[in-house]
C-alpha cells in the first residue's frame, strides 16, 4: 500500500507516534464500541502475559508494573483483563489490573458494574457471600457454580442452563488473543502496550461474527427438561 501511504516513517518512529493515538482510541472504544446489557451477562478475567514466567526476574520493560499471578492455566507474569459481555458476545465493560489482583475485586467497584443489570454468570472464582449481597442490592443476580466443599442449593432450571453457557466469555477471550492479538511479548513501553490492548478491543467490535447464545433455544431446552 505504498501508493496510499507514500511518506511512511521508520519502525522506531512509528512506535513513538503510536502513543499519541492512545487517548483518542480509548474515547472511541468507550463511546462507539461497547454493547448494551440485555439482562444476561457473563464475566471473566484472562491473563495478559508480558513474558514467560521463567524470565520474570530479567524483564525490564514492565519492571515495577507487571505482577506475578495465577490462573487456571498456572502461574503467569503480567496483567489481567476483566471483561463483561452480553449474550450477543458484545463487550459491555472492561477493566485492566495487575496480575495478582483477585477476580472479585473489580466487581466491588460500582463503576465497573454500573451498566449491568439482571443475571451475571461467573465461574467459581467469583464466589463471595458479601459480593453477592452487594450486587443483589444493585439489581444484579450473581450466579456461579458451587465448590465441592459447599452445600448444594436449588437454582432455577434457566440459571442452570445459563451456567453451562459460561464458555461464551472464554470464547471471546480466545478471539481477543488469537484474532485481535491483544497479547504479545514484544512491547517496548507501557503506553504502547496499552495502545495495542485498546486497539484489539476496538477491533473485536468490528468482527463480522461474534460468539453468541440463542435465548430462544435455552427457553425451549428448559421446557423440554421440565416435561421430562
Amino acid at each position: 500500500m505504498q501508493d496510499d501511504f507514500p511518506s511512511t516513517v521508520s519502525y522506531n518512529r512509528f512506535t513513538e507516534l503510536q502513543q499519541k493515538a492512545l487517548m483518542p482510541m480509548t474515547v472511541f472504544l468507550q463511546v462507539c464500541c461497547l454493547g448494551k446489557c440485555t439482562g444476561i451477562s457473563f464475566i471473566d478475567s484472562t491473563p495478559i502475559r508480558v513474558c514467560h514466567i521463567r524470565r520474570e526476574k530479567q524483564h525490564k520493560v514492565f519492571k515495577g508494573l507487571a505482577q506475578k499471578g495465577k490462573c487456571s492455566m498456572g502461574w503467569f507474569f503480567g496483567f489481567k483483563l476483566h471483561i463483561v459481555i452480553n449474550d450477543k458476545g458484545e463487550i459491555l465493560d472492561f477493566l485492566f489490573t495487575h496480575g495478582n489482583v483477585d477476580d472479585r475485586q473489580p466487581l466491588k467497584n460500582k463503576d465497573f458494574h454500573d451498566k449491568i443489570f439482571g443475571k451475571l454468570i461467573a465461574d467459581k472464582g467469583y464466589i463471595s457471600q458479601s459480593l453477592f449481597e452487594q450486587l443483589f442490592i444493585d439489581d444484579i443476580h450473581l450466579i456461579t457454580k458451587l465448590k465441592k466443599n459447599m452445600k448444594n442449593s436449588l437454582i432455577l432450571m434457566n440459571d442452570h442452563i445459563l451456567l453451562r453457557k459460561r464458555a461464551l466469555v472464554e470464547t471471546v477471550n480466545d478471539e481477543l488473543k488469537n484474532i485481535c492479538h491483544i497479547e504479545h511479548t514484544r512491547h517496548r513501553c507501557f503506553n504502547n502496550f496499552l495502545s495495542n490492548l485498546i486497539a484489539g478491543l476496538a477491533a473485536y467490535h468490528f468482527l463480522p461474527k461474534k460468539p453468541s447464545i440463542n435465548i430462544d433455544v435455552i427457553d425451549e431446552d428448559r421446557v423440554n427438561k421440565k416435561a421430562a
